[in-house]
């Protein structure tokens, strides 16, 4: 039925949505404001116009099967969804205001299993019961090989464009990556919200079937995908420019031709594993491709300080979101919530 604690977990889901949206906006507008083929204005409405059109193109959601299989549903309670979200919106909140790219995939996931595994540990399970394991393990791999693969498809993306475009006219060449660029951040927005709302789909999906609003199994209520691509898109209307800086200047000096390769490498990335329903940091595989287009020029081009520390952020984000989520879920049991 529905409750009141429901209806505060599936707002508190909508809110990371949109916060989602906001922190990572900067993965598919930072390249393109960066070489100024659009305004920062301009960007964030192309590429929120994206993040809410696959809402008409998708019809299945493996992103969000996989999200609502990681923990047990024996050990899943409203307590440890509202300990998740609330964790996950406070990491997001704090890598946005320091302008971190961390990944709002995985402190959402870590915040998600810490809680479970902390309510285990209250009923006398064993903290690693609370979680699949196959859906876990798939998921930290990809932690390493979704910037891989975009750093490869990045490199090999510039140096086919520069063999096929060795004659061109430079202007020439400049105007038309410029037109180019549209087309690749909007391939990228429409990933990015193909992958990244559906987590949240999974999540609100976990807490109707909690609360007995749906059966285990049942289809996708319709009102979530239009719910989530809705929040995340007016997430991503409200920028990120903090972020946005990071992304497209400080990590490697980004040209219209090398914007064109790194958004479509990260495209190409996010529709491979959408399609295998992983669910993956939009974060890390964009860096992963800005990173590959600088090796193209040379090692020095790319500023390895800054990487290393982003890097370092993506490392900490789930243990600490687990971390967090577990306290959450003890206050809230002192509290008697």
């Amino acid at each position: 039925m529905v409750t009141p604690i429901l209806i505060v977990v599936v707002c508190l889901a909508l809110v990371f949505d949109y916060t989602n949206g906001f922190h990572d906006a900067a993965n598919s507008i930072a390249t393109i404001v960066s070489t100024k083929v659009l305004t920062p204005f301009q960007a964030v409405l192309w590429a929120a116009a994206f993040n809410f059109m696959v809402y008409f193109f998708t019809k299945e959601y493996k992103v969000a099967h996989t999200v609502s299989k990681i923990v047990q549903e024996h050990f899943i309670t409203m307590n440890v969804l509202l300990a998740a979200l609330v964790a996950a919106i406070t990491w997001n909140l704090a890598t946005w205001w320091f302008g971190i790219p961390s990944s709002s995939s995985h402190t959402l996931i870590g915040s998600f299993a810490g809680a479970a595994i902390t309510n285990a540990l209250y009923m006398g399970s064993t903290a690693l019961s609370a979680v699949n394991m196959s859906y876990i393990l798939t998921i930290l791999a990809y932690i390493v090989l979704a910037p891989i693969m975009g750093l490869v498809l990045g490199y090999l993306v510039t140096i086919l464009i520069l063999y096929v475009c060795k004659n061109s006219r430079p202007a020439n060449a400049e105007r038309w990556f410029k037109r180019l660029q549209l087309v690749s951040s909007a391939a990228l927005s429409y990933a990015h919200g193909g992958n990244d709302a559906q987590k949240v789909m999974g999540i609100i999906y976990v807490a109707v079937v909690t609360a007995h609003v749906v059966k285990t199994g049942a289809p996708l209520p319709h009102w979530i995908p239009l719910a989530c691509y809705s929040a995340i898109a007016l997430g991503t209307m409200s920028g990120g420019w903090r972020i946005v800086k990071t992304m497209g200047s400080r990590i490697t000096k980004i040209t219209p031709l090398e914007g064109v390769a790194a958004e479509s490498a990260g495209a190409i990335t996010l529709f491979f594993t959408q399609y295998f329903g992983i669910p993956v940091s939009t974060t890390h595989t964009i860096t992963g491709s800005i990173i590959g287009v600088g090796l193209t020029k040379r090692l020095s081009a790319v500023r390895w300080g800054l990487t290393i520390n982003i890097i370092w952020a993506w490392i900490i984000t789930i243990p600490v979101s687990a971390v967090v989520a577990g306290l959450i879920f003890v206050l809230l049991r002192a509290l008697h919530l």
